[in-house]
This record gives structure tokens, sequence and C-alpha cells, in this order.
């Protein structure tokens, strides 16, 4: 039996011991369990655990708890080297030293007859099955290829530029090698041409001069095809095409009947997107609740696009979509995660035609709760194809020929139930920040028009509102059944980013008492003081910073920011593999029909394809920032000289990050070039600070700044500062003596210390982390 105190409470070195026996399977309740502690008893339990943490005794990953630096059962590595015995070294591939300190070291298991696709070297990334080692074997990690995801990087990226003699010069697109050209011989071009998307190999460099290279494939023309997206496209290894076997099955797919299908034509289902959407797999309705017991609820019903039934597990559509893990949006072009044929056609929602569906049918009471929930295979017919700015204006009294039938019986109900949901949401408080995001729209020659950072309307919130009650719906329904699901996760932030956020705070005298549990409404009260304020950006920015990533996960640890226990994704199975996964989940639990997840598919199973699809999900969301950037760096190449209004987006010892206030882009201030005297990095407070003059540059503040640099292959600018910096406040220290010094150097002018240190002038912009619902 597990030790106790006299009090009956167990020991902390039996909940230590209870820990280490079962490492990275642990949280709260497995521990409660185990002890058989009552409900009364977990704000105790709390305490304790918190303690330990403190001490470093244990640390909490997820929901889940162990000793420091235990790793989860599957990651994605880099494989960094050899050791003395010849045998493979990785580590993780997403490790943050600050709070963790060196990442751990994982030995990599080659079987004598290793799976195709498992065989790795020095520079690859794979996703490993991680056992820990015990003492006896140097107490590390062992790693099990399960699949190659990235190869090493043997090749440089970039656009040919032809020179008048013969030969070229290669630009790389990568930021961090911004600036350095390759040289490119009339012999090793492999008839490339001025403008082309080329991959190169590195040639032995012979004595001084440039760096030489010969191009190995031609992958497109930037000139011919006005699509800067190919470079992120090529860059990141998005798959374009789809294999033969895939558009096969896709052609050969018929439109759907009313077999082993529910008649709901009737029902004036409506969809509600952007004016641009190419595919619509979401539709919604509403009415008042006929049940005398449910007065001034609602009934809510939300239909997706029935994708399980066109892509079957194993199928070559199903292996292509895997590959994929989501669609990727550009501003010139989507590349799908299926095939038009299903996208755009078969799955898409239009108005006026049968299309197969799984749909739910939510009762909401008239607190905004959701009383009960069902779900249904339908064959539907959408009443409407609207867009946001349509339904809204038909809302505030401006419809027109097509929304003005639809006001009274279809609109308006639809918003009557948003403004009784919405009531429940603001009880629940999920994580309100405030980041606008801009839209790029482009000229029909694919260069830039204008940014615009489009209104959020009741529209979007009602839209987003009935898909979250959908999304929590259908991860209840499978936790019900018991079957296997992806969840999708948001952590809660650190101790160690929570603890730096207070301590930010402190500088701006805003109170942030951390008492009991985490919750989102501890960030909300701090955000709603600074509404309004100068220091609104600031703060929404340093909150944003603090909080985890979402990720897609087989076990469930919530969802922080939207502040709910479970959550999965249900309603965008055409463009995220994830939500196919709840769909075929949901077909199995509920004996739906054809199309239902396989027996096969287990927590294991599904733990492997969820850190798959969380990778390609930060591929795309990189893919389509870099893309923005290049094409905002080309849209201001011709303004060199021009000033600009922005704001301070980042603060590190390399120098500062300005957002652009008109068009949102990012460039870099280098540290060295801000004035003639030595700035230090006050983390604390997100600024440079000036050793003589205490003059700050901080995180947040809105500055004047000339463009004097722009790289729109890499998407890379470079800003020079006009604006002077703000005194710091007296009374407090102006450099932090643990923390070494960062120096602006005096008495050289940019372009001479930049050809001292010998690189590009332009950096590596560093974005905030962001997390999506």
């Amino acid at each position: 039996m597990p030790k106790r105190r006299d009090s009956g409470f167990p020991a902390r070195d039996a909940i230590v011991a209870f820990i280490r026996a079962h490492p990275g399977k642990v949280g709260t309740r497995e521990i409660a369990r185990e002890f058989g502690l009552k409900n009364a008893d977990r704000a105790e339990l709390r305490r304790i655990l918190r303690e330990l943490a403190d001490e470093g005794i244990i640390e909490k990953r997820g929901k889940k708890i162990g000793e420091p630096a235990v790793l989860p059962a599957t990651l994605v590595a880099d494989i960094t080297g050899r050791d003395s015995d010849g045998e493979l070294i990785a580590s993780p591939a997403e490790w943050d030293e600050v709070e963790s300190g060196e990442p751990p070291k994982i030995r990599i298991h080659v079987p004598r007859r290793p799976q195709p696709g498992t065989a790795a070297g020095v520079g690859d990334r794979a996703l490993l099955r991680i056992e820990q080692l015990d003492e006896r074997e140097g107490g590390a990690y062992r790693g099990r290829v399960i699949k190659v995801v990235d190869h090493a990087k043997t090749r440089v990226l970039g656009i040919f530029r032809a020179l008048p003699g013969g030969g070229g010069r290669l630009i790389p697109v990568d930021k961090k090698q911004a600036g350095r050209e390759l040289n490119i011989s009339r012999a090793d071009t492999n008839g490339a041409e001025d403008g082309d998307l080329v991959s190169v190999d590195l040639l032995r460099s012979r004595g001084f001069g440039l760096a030489s290279g010969k191009v190995k494939e031609r992958l497109g023309s930037l000139a011919s095809e006005k699509a800067v997206s190919l470079i992120a496209i090529h860059a990141h290894e998005i798959p374009q095409a789809f294999s033969p076997a895939a558009l096969r099955e896709a052609e050969e797919a018929k439109p759907p009947t009313l077999k082993a299908r529910e008649d709901w034509r009737d029902v004036p289902l409506v969809t509600i997107d952007p004016p641009d959407a190419k595919d619509h797999d979401d539709a919604v309705h509403a009415q008042a609740d006929p049940d005398p017991n449910n007065r001034g609820g609602y009934i809510v019903n939300v239909a997706i696009a029935d994708v399980a039934f066109y892509v079957r597990p194993g199928s070559a559509l199903d292996r292509d979509a895997l590959a994929r893990g989501n669609s990727v949006y550009f501003p010139d072009r989507v590349v799908p995660m299926l095939p038009e044929r299903i996208s755009n056609d078969l799955c898409s929602l239009v108005p006026g035609e049968p299309r197969g569906a799984l749909a739910v049918r939510m009762v909401i009471g008239n607190d905004g709760r959701k009383r009960s929930h069902s779900f249904h295979r339908i064959l539907m017919r959408s009443a409407a194809k609207l867009h946001y700015a349509q339904a809204q204006a038909a809302i505030d009294g401006r419809p027109d020929d097509i929304t003005g039938p639809l006001l009274p019986s279809i609109l308006r109900p639809l918003y009557d139930a948003y403004a009784v949901v919405k009531r429940a949401r603001e009880e629940r408080d999920p994580l309100d920040l405030d980041i606008p995001e801009r839209k790029i729209l482009l000229k029909p020659d694919g260069t830039v028009d204008r940014v615009i950072v489009p209104e959020r309307l009741d529209a979007h919130k009602l839209i987003e509102e009935f898909m979250i009650l959908a999304n929590v719906a259908a991860a209840e329904m499978l936790e019900k059944k018991s079957l296997p699901l992806i969840y999708r996760v948001h952590d809660e932030p650190t101790l160690e980013k929570v603890h730096n956020l207070q301590e930010f705070l402190k500088t701006l005298d805003l109170p942030f008492a951390k008492s009991g549990a985490l919750r989102p409404s501890l960030f909300n009260r701090v955000l709603a003081q600074v509404k309004g304020h100068d220091s609104e950006p600031l703060v929404n920015e340093v909150v944003l910073r603090s909080q985890a990533q979402a990720e897609y996960a087989a076990e469930n640890y919530g969802h922080f920011g939207l502040n709910l226990r479970r959550y999965a994704h249900f309603t965008s199975p055409i463009r995220r593999y994830a939500d196919l996964i709840v769909h075929r989940a949901l077909i199995r639990g509920l004996g739906l029909g054809e199309g239902a997840l396989p027996e096969s598919e287990t927590v294991e199973t599904l733990t492997e394809v969820a850190a798959q699809i969380s990778l390609t999900e930060r591929r795309a969301m990189k893919a389509e920032r870099e893309t923005a950037d290049r094409l905002i760096a080309h849209f201001l190449a011709d303004r060199i000289g021009a000033t600009f209004q922005g704001r301070i987006s980042g603060v590190t010892r390399a120098g500062l990050f300005v957002k652009l206030t008109d068009t949102g882009a990012d460039g870099l201030i280098p540290i060295r070039t801000l004035g003639s005297e030595y700035f230090n990095y006050d983390e604390t407070r997100h600024a440079l600070v000036g050793s003589r003059s205490g003059a700050m540059h901080r995180l947040g503040d809105v500055v004047d700044v000339r463009l004097v640099e722009a790289a729109p292959v890499a998407g890379a600018l470079r800003f020079e500062l006009l604006s002077e910096g703000k005194l710091a406040p007296r009374g407090r220290k102006r450099q932090d003596a643990s923390r070494p010094q960062t120096k602006a150097h005096p008495g050289r002018s940019p372009r001479d210390r930049d050809r001292k240190q010998g690189n590009s002038r332009i950096g590596k912009a560093k974005k905030g982390r962001s997390w999506k619902p």
C-alpha cells in the first residue's frame, strides 16, 4: 500500500515514488486514484505538486507529470551526430533551454532490418518512439525511428540571376543566408534562366571569393508564374502533386445518395464564409426550441462535409492527405489537402446540390449552455452561400436580393441563438487577446495591391462559437464511447513564463496575483486593465508570448486558451487531417456506416499521427508567414529611404524588430546601429536600455523608421531607427548586473561595421509565439 502520513494524506516521497514508477504517464487524476483521494483532497494535492515542481523534483508537461526533462513517448527530434561508439545521437526538435536547461541526448536504436522510410542519418529530422534507460544504461534515452520527416539539407534553394557573359548568381531564399550569393558557372547552370527557382548543390570552395554551386533542378519560374508562394512550397517541401492513384480515386467518386443517410434536404442550412472561399465545408441552422421545458432555448444544427465517405483509411487519397496534414493558404494560391474533385466539388456544400454531411444537433438552454447533442449522417441541400459581411449587413438592416428572403426565417434565428450562446462563452471567459490579423490583397499580376485588417463582425463570432460547440460535442461523444481520437490541446503557461510575465507587469505597476489554479480569466483581467491605453498592444503581445502553442495529441490535457476540458477538431475535414480522424471515429462509435476508423487505430498509433500533423501544421504556418514577408518585401523594395511608422514587435540581444503600421511588415534594426553608447538587454522589461543615457527602446513602443535595405527573395527588411528612446523610470536599475551586456558599437558607420562583421546586414526576424483554437 502507498505510504501515508498520519493525517491519512500520502507523504511527498510516496507521491514522488509513484511518479517515478510511471514516467510521463500520470497526472493529477492518476495520482488521486492511486492514493484513493476524494475531490475534497484535490486542492491539497495540487499544492503539494506545486511545491515539488518549484523545488525542481517533478516537472509538468501537458497534463502529465514526471521527473524533470522526462521526454514524451513520441516526439520529433533532430539527429545531431554520433557518439564514440558510432551510434546516432539526437535531441528534441523543440526544446526551451531557458526553461529546461541542456536538451537530453537520445541514442538512436537501429534494428538489423529497418523498415522502409526509417533509415536516418546525421542532419535528418525524425519522428521517434522514446524509451527511458535506467541508471545502469546511463540514464539517457533510446529512440526508435518511426519515420524520417526531413532529410539533411545538402542543397541550397534560391533564385537564379543570369549574368551577361554567361553563368549567373544564386540568391538564397533563406533569411539566414540573405546576402550570401553563390556563383554559378556557365557549365553548371543546367539550362536555368533568369528568375528560375532552382536547387543548387554546393561545390567545394577554392580560395577566396564567392562560394560556387551547380544547378541540380529547375523548380519553376517566378518570372512567368508570378507566384512568390512557390519559394515557400519548395523550401518546406510541401507536396503539390497528388499521386495518380489518388487522382483516380477522386475522379471515380460519385455524388452521395440517401443510402444509410437521414434526409435533411428540407432543413435550410446555409454556409457563411469569407468572400474568396473556394470550399464550403460547414453549414449552420438554428431555430427556437419548441420544448416548453426549454423556453428561450434553441436547437442549433451544424453540418460538416462528409469527407470520410470519400477518403477511406489506407486509400491513396488517405495517404496523400496524411502526408500533407492540412491545406496551406497563400495569398496567391491554396495547396489543398485533397484534390479539387473532392474539396471544391463533392464535399463543398454549394447551394441547391445534394451533399453528404455529418451533422450535430445541439439543444441549447436559455443560459447558453449545451444541454444535449446527437450526431447524424445526412443528405443535405444548402439553402444559400453567404459571406460574413453580407450576412452582417442583412442583420444590420441592409439586406440584398439573396439575404432579404432569408432574414426572418434563417438569419434572425441564427443571430438570436448566438446571442444566447454568447452568455455561456462570457461565463466561460476564454483567453481574450486582441491581436489584429492582416490580409494581403493582390493585383492580377500577383503583386501586392494593399494590406488590410478585416473588421471582426458578429457573423465571424457566430460561426466561431457554433464550431466550438460542435467540436466539444464531438470530443464528448467519443469519450463517452471510449474511442481513441485526436484532441486539439493547449497547455497552460509554464511556471517560468508566468513568473516572467509577473515581473514584466510589475514594471507597468499592473497586479498579477496568481492564487489557486491558473485560468484564462487571470490574464483577461490584466488585458481589461490596459484596454484603450497606450500599453494595450504591448501587454497583449507579452501575454501572447507567455502562452504555450496549441497542438494535436491522442491524450487529452484540455484547451487552456478556450477554457475547455475536452476539445477536438471536427468542423474542417476538407482541410485538416485531424478532423477526418474525428469523423471516422464518430462513424465507428455510432455505427453510421462506411468510412469508419479501423479497429487497428489505437491511442499509440494516433499519437504518431498527432505528432506528424502538428509538425505539418507548423510547417504550413511558417510557409504562409514567409510568403507574406516576401510579398511585402517585394512591395517595399522600391521605397528604400522612405520613412514609416511602426511598433517595436521584438526585442533581442541582436537588436529591435519593428512591425510597420500600414503593411504589418517586419524588419530588423541591428543593435549596432542604435547609437554611440552601449545598449543593455533588459529581459524583464523587454527593452534595450542605453548604459549612459538610460534611453529605453521597449517592446510595443511606437517608433519612426527609415527603410535602408530590402531582400525580397528572402523576405527580409532592415530599418534605421529615427525615434529617440524614452528614459527608463527612475528608481529602477538600468541593467540587471547578473546578465551580460549587449553592446552597440560606437564610432563606426553602419557600412563599416557590417564589413567588419563579415555578414549580411539583414537578420532573421524572430516571431512571437501564437496559439490557434
